[in-house]
């Protein structure tokens, strides 16, 4: 089965101008980063990179731990994505998650080695980190522990 996603753009101008995107629940102005030497409005095609790559590893880890029967309390993440420039050419190198697990009070040493298991697992499971390896260096720094119990 083909799921199909469809992306409508719009672009005025040359390379220092904007443009609009539109997909699905997805609109937003789109340009160059200042950083890059863009006008910096909107969002870039490094931010939704490493949103891509960050939604997805999130749900999938979500998803694996529901399916491990892990308690969650609060799950949250950082990625980092690190662009480099060399001869003024733009290479995404690296990506980097960084996942905050908190689990139940009464979680057990097994659950909590689970859980460090799962959040490296779901880089490897995740469909935009597939699309992304052997272009893209993908890691994950994961802090996991269990909340403290009620006073």
């Amino acid at each position: 089965m083909i799921h199909e996603f469809i992306l409508d753009a719009d672009w005025k101008g040359g390379r220092n101008s904007e443009g609009t995107i539109s997909s699905g629940n997805l609109n937003t102005v789109i340009s160059i980063p200042q950083p890059m030497g863009g006008p910096g409005t909107g969002t870039n095609p490094d931010e939704m990179l490493l949103g891509a790559a960050a939604t997805c590893y999130i749900i999938t880890l979500a998803a694996m731990l529901e399916r491990s029967n892990i308690t969650v309390e609060q799950l949250t993440m950082q990625s980092q994505g690190n662009v480099d420039v060399t001869n003024n050419i733009f290479t995404y190198k690296e990506i980097i998650h960084r996942p905050h697990i908190v689990l139940s009070a009464s979680a057990t040493a097994q659950e909590l080695e689970k859980a460090e298991l799962l959040a490296h697992k779901a880089e490897q499971s995740c469909m935009i980190s597939r699309a992304l390896a052997g272009n893209v260096q993908l890691s994950t720094e994961p802090n996991i522990h269990a909340a403290q119990p009620a006073k």
